[in-house]
């Protein structure tokens, strides 16, 4: 090859190089359910511009990684320890993340945490249009402004302070007044009971969030280790049919190797996940057949037959299982409980499985 044209190949290739990069992004395994689209979001971080510790776009970056569909960056307006070193547009980490959440395909929410001792506690807002309004002296007087805008509110970690662990007059107040619309079940590392219970008795929408402040250690995703999320049933991936979801209460959480959330859709969730095969063995009154578990989550189920007997069905794998039924049946129901699918603190979701003998 002549000189000159070796040149041009070189010239040609670092000419195009700025316009073929390429982003790997972590696939995250959990079924679209009854005509939605299955939402992976996490709606509640921080970053310098109130107690963080990372740029805006660091957040974008994690989310895109970790296969995220939508993220709320939610700093607090009343609590800004590097103020001297950042500016006080509240509505500047939206501003700045915006650009590159749209690049990576990433729905970007504009959203503040309103932040006060508790009782009340802490609130996020979303889908704010300016989140300067919301800075206003009065806890109440600030929540209205985030409904005014149409935003939707939900009561950050219920239990953090257990000292003043509790339902409260002026989270009545809110509720009463149509004011707050969703509870945090889960923060963190820490889930609340008594949140996912007030969160069915009042018929708010479930949250699970991470609440991170500091970068998000790039560790590999498991069933038991990834960020928590809340898993928004929406119509299609948009803004609008996002906050649709979430105002209709189309929620779940995944937190760590569980579940949370109501059982229409954690019943959907499994039966979409869930395959069971027809015994390819059967001696007697024994049978053996396979469950392939095509999500991301290790499903624990509980026997409730004779037999009581704990089965894991691993992420993304084929388990054997080995069961005894009527020997002269042509069809048989076992009845199991997924331990792991919390419908209720405490209350895992019941499942019958229906199994051709013939």
């Amino acid at each position: 090859m002549k000189l000159k044209t070796i040149c041009l190949v070189v010239i040609t290739c670092l000419l195009l190089a700025p316009f073929t990069t390429a982003q790997a992004k972590h696939k995250i395994n959990i079924p679209d359910i009854l005509g939605y689209k299955t939402l992976k979001c996490d709606f509640h971080m921080h970053t310098v511009f109130s107690d963080g510790t990372v740029w805006p776009t660091v957040r974008v970056d994690e989310a895109a990684r970790e296969g995220l569909d939508a993220i709320a960056i939610t700093d607090h307006i009343e609590y800004q320890p590097h103020k001297k070193d950042v500016p006080t547009n509240h509505s500047r980490p939206y501003e700045i993340a915006l650009r590159s959440a749209q690049e990576k395909n990433i729905l970007l929410i504009k959203a503040t945490e309103i932040t006060r001792e508790t009782p009340p506690g802490h609130f996020n807002a979303l889908f704010l249009q300016d989140v300067n309004l919301v800075e206003t002296k009065e806890f109440v007087d600030a929540v209205k402004a985030a409904n005014n805008q149409g935003a939707f509110v939900f009561w950050n970690h219920p239990g953090w302070k257990p000292e003043f662990k509790g339902w409260f007059d002026i989270h009545t107040q809110l509720y009463e007044n149509l004011l707050l619309q969703g509870i945090e079940v889960v923060n963190g590392t820490s889930y609340y009971p008594e949140a996912h219970q007030w969160a069915l008795e009042k018929n708010l929408t479930m949250m699970g969030n991470s609440d991170i402040h500091q970068p998000m250690v790039g560790n590999e995703m498991t069933s038991e280790i990834h960020r928590p999320m809340t898993l928004v049933f929406a119509k299609e991936k948009s803004i609008k049919a996002l906050r649709e979801g979430l105002i209709a209460g189309r929620t779940a959480v995944w937190f760590q190797n569980q579940l949370i959330g109501k059982p229409n859709f954690l019943h959907a969730i499994f039966k979409k996940a869930v395959q069971v095969d027809k015994p390819y063995l059967r001696r007697g009154e024994t049978i053996w057949f396979e469950i392939t578990n095509n999500s991301d989550i290790d499903i624990q189920v509980l026997d409730l037959g004779q037999d009581g007997q704990k089965i894991t069905l691993p992420a993304n794998a084929v388990t054997i299982v080995k069961t005894k039924v009527d020997s002269k049946a042509e069809q048989t129901e076992l009845r199991y409980k997924v331990t792991n699918f919390l419908v209720a603190p405490d209350k895992g979701l019941p499942i019958n499985l229906n199994i051709s003998l013939k």
